[in-house]
Formats: C-alpha cells, sequence, structure tokens
C-alpha cells in the first residue's frame, strides 16, 4: 500500500505588507482613523434611528440594519489587520481563519440582500404610495430584514464548506483569510467547488443585484411621469441615497474582481502590491462611506442629528 504524506493545517500566516514595512505605520494609522469614523458614523446612524420616533418607518429600519451591518462586517476583519501591522508574526489559526472568513462572507452577502429589500421599499413607497403603509408594515419589514441576514448566513457556510477543507500551504498573500487567496492554497482538484461556489454567489450577488435593477426602472419610469420638476426632485431625492450607495458597493466589487490582471512578469509585484491594498480599502470604502451619504443626502437623518445633539446640549 502506498501512503502519501499529508499535512493537517493547523493555522495561517498572513503576509500582508511584511515586505514593506514603511507601508505598514502609514496604513495602521489610516486604517485605524477610518475605521473609528466607521464605528462614530455607523453607531450615531443606530442611535438617531432608535432614539427619534420619526424615523421609525421601514426605510430606516432598514438603514439602521445596514449600518450595524457595516460595524460587524469591519469589526470581523480591521482589527485582524491592524494587529497584522504591528506584530513582526502576523499568524491566524484554522478555526480564527474560517470564523473570520465566516463573519467577512456572511455580511457582505447580506448586505447584497439587504440592499434588494432597500430598492424593494423605495419602489413601493414611489410606485404604489397609496399602499405602502400597508404593504410594508411592521409585520412584513421585519421578516425580509431577518431573512437578508439568514440568507447571508446561509451563503457564508456554502462558501466556507468549499474553500476551506482543500488547503494544502498555510501561506495567505494578503491582510485577512479572504476567500479568494485561501482557495490559492488548494492542493487538489478544486474546480467542481469553484463553479458551485460561483452558482451560489450568481444567486446571492447576481439575484439581488437584478432585483434592484428592475425596480430602479419601475422607479424611474414613475418618476418621469411627474408632471412637476419639483415633484420629480422631491420623488428621485428619497431614492438618491440608496442608489449612491448600491453604485458604490456594486461598483467596487466589479472593480476588484473584474479588473485586467498584468501581463507584464516585471510589473507582478506592483500588481500583487495593488491588489492587496484594494482588497484592504474594498472593506473600508463602503462603511466609511454609507453613514456620510445618508446623512449628507437626507433631511430626515440631519435634523434627527440636530435634535439629538440639541437635547444632549440642554441636558448638560
Amino acid at each position: 500500500m502506498e501512503v502519501g504524506n499529508q499535512s493537517v493545517v493547523a493555522g495561517f500566516v498572513l503576509l500582508g505588507l511584511s515586505d514593506q514595512p514603511k507601508l505598514e505605520k502609514m496604513f495602521f494609522v489610516l486604517i485605524l482613523l477610518t475605521y473609528l469614523v466607521i464605528l462614530l458614523g455607523n453607531g450615531v446612524l443606530i442611535l438617531v434611528t432608535i432614539l427619534d420616533s420619526r424615523l421609525h418607518t421601514p426605510m430606516y429600519f432598514f438603514l439602521g440594519n445596514l449600518s450595524f451591518l457595516d460595524i460587524c462586517y469591519t469589526t470581523s476583519s480591521i482589527p485582524l489587520v491592524l494587529d497584522g501591522f504591528l506584530t513582526p508574526r502576523k499568524t491566524i489559526s484554522f478555526s480564527g481563519c474560517a470564523m473570520q472568513m465566516f463573519l467577512s462572507f456572511a455580511m457582505g452577502a447580506t448586505e447584497c440582500v439587504l440592499l434588494g429589500m432597500m430598492a424593494f421599499d423605495r419602489y413601493v413607497a414611489i410606485c404604489n404610495p397609496l399602499r405602502y403603509p400597508v404593504v410594508m408594515s411592521r409585520s412584513v419589514y421585519v421578516p425580509m430584514a431577518v431573512s437578508s441576514w439568514v440568507a447571508g448566513g446561509a451563503n457564508s457556510l456554502v462558501q466556507i464548506s468549499l474553500a476551506l477543507p482543500f488547503c494544502g500551504d498555510n501561506v495567505i498573500n494578503h491582510f485577512t483569510c479572504e476567500i479568494l487567496a485561501v482557495l490559492k492554497l488548494a492542493c487538489a482538484d478544486i474546480s467542481i467547488n469553484v463553479i458551485s461556489m460561483g452558482v451560489a454567489n450568481v444567486i446571492f450577488l447576481g439575484v439581488p443585484v437584478l432585483f434592484i435593477f428592475v425596480s430602479y426602472i419601475f422607479i424611474l419610469t414613475t418618476i418621469l411621469r411627474i408632471p412637476s420638476a419639483e415633484g420629480r426632485k422631491k420623488a428621485f431625492s428619497t431614492c438618491s441615497a440608496h442608489l449612491t450607495v448600491v453604485v458604490i458597493f456594486y461598483g467596487t466589487i466589479l472593480f476588484m474582481y473584474a479588473k485586467p490582471k498584468s501581463k507584464d512578469p516585471l510589473g507582478a509585484d506592483k500588481q500583487d502590491l495593488s491588489d492587496k491594498l484594494i482588497s484592504l480599502f474594498y472593506g473600508v470604502l463602503t462603511p466609511m462611506l454609507n453613514p456620510i451619504i445618508y446623512s449628507l443626502r437626507n433631511k430626515d437623518v440631519k435634523v434627527a442629528m440636530k435634535t439629538l445633539v440639541s437635547q444632549k446640549c440642554f441636558a448638560q
């Protein structure tokens, strides 16, 4: 009987920017400040949507979920990145890697589905305003939000079960345990797994995109039928923040995964560094911009924030 050499991967080494020590210090400060902005901005949005009774509507309930999701998403990876910038030995256990991958993928897939739910909310509000209180009642929008989280978790379990069992090496050329980086460590034929993961991604990424696209076709058609320019402007302003977030979220995904690879072997190192930095900022860009977009482009949120601040100052 021929016995092959097999090894069990107990942990992973995260290379990150270990070959760029000067950049590590600069990016530590930059990412730390960005993370604090994410916590503050999204935390304030959650607070005002809870404390201000005028924001107890389906749209702001989804927005509160989106802010909480952004906090969870960044917290699942950014502390690990920051620790890697300061620690000479950048390692993570197999179970820690699996948990980090699960949370990252779960939060990403949940955001895709949640943005689709928010698009449906805007569709009903603009295209069927008289039926909005009935269609988007509390008994409807709460289960919609819960189903987004459940769908994200289910997608993450599928991705993790297809990726981790085939790891043959333990050196990940990134800051965190990313699916694409982990798949490069496979020591067996994983073509079926890659196809299965592609199908899962089409379901959890493609279907929400299609749903959002169709919803906004009906929304724009309805807005263009409004006779007055002021009415069209007012109607579009109710969904402009959500549309901006959708474009940024899916735009960064498209740029990250669809950009062409460099064919110049001499530029491989620069391409590798570029990929690392893009993946790093992809994880913090949208969570940082979401509260800014919704606070700057939404009159109700700005009023709620001013009211909250004035109440605190008056109480003191």
